[in-house]
């Protein structure tokens, strides 16, 4: 499965930024060995459904660490008995737009 999710704290610090819970975030999921990516909304990780929530629920804890109310967005692709999808799906599309 393919999990993109959004985790911010719902008050920011002094300057009105959540960079830095959101970074505390993102090292949950670089530390925990599955594949992913993380752009300027979302982080996507992959892998199988525990695994992947566990990732999920450890990098909200980490954010709430920061504010008293911490807010969610998550989308998930489950499709059992795919992996590697992170990138096949991507692959994909660009081989449709090269074929014009």
């Amino acid at each position: 499965m393919i999990v993109a999710f959004s985790v911010s704290p719902a008050a920011a610090d002094a300057s009105g930024s959540v960079s830095e819970a959101v970074a505390a975030a993102v090292r949950v999921v670089r530390e925990s060995g599955l594949p992913h990516e993380t752009s300027s909304m979302f982080t996507s990780i992959e892998g199988e459904w525990d695994e992947v929530m566990d990732v999920v629920k450890r990098a909200v804890a980490v954010v709430s660490e920061a504010s008293p109310r911490t807010s969610l967005v998550l989308k998930a692709d489950i499709r059992p008995g795919f992996s590697g999808q992170l990138t096949a799906k991507v692959e994909r599309v660009e081989e449709h737009l090269r074929k014009g």
